[in-house]
């Protein structure tokens, strides 16, 4: 999936999110903790998006996510944001993430 993962813990982290960014490059993520829904407004980029509920299983997958959109998933804890198209693997609904937050 992406070996760079950055963490958006906070009230500001998740408000900026990836905002202002001109990009993301495939191996970076962005995991937004708590979030159950996400909007692509003033966003320069596509993006994948998985949605986790607190034991990090999968609940919903959005693969390029245009800017403009808005996605959300009902029982969703986090988000995983990543460059449009980074999401390659064989990801499925009910499919667990191990995730690990990395350094920047």
């Amino acid at each position: 999936m992406a070996g760079h993962v950055e963490m958006a813990d906070t009230m500001w982290k998740r408000f900026v999110g990836l905002l202002g960014r001109a990009s993301l490059d495939p191996g970076h993520a962005l995991l937004l903790d708590p979030c159950s829904s996400i909007h692509m407004f003033f966003m320069r980029f596509a993006i994948d998006v998985i949605f986790l509920d607190g034991q990090d299983k999968v609940v919903r997958i959005v693969r390029g996510l245009a800017p403009w959109r808005v996605a959300a998933a009902a029982g969703s804890r986090k988000v995983v944001e990543m460059a449009a198209g980074a999401l390659t693997e064989q990801i499925a609904e009910g499919d667990e993430l191990g995730l690990e937050e990395t350094e920047n």
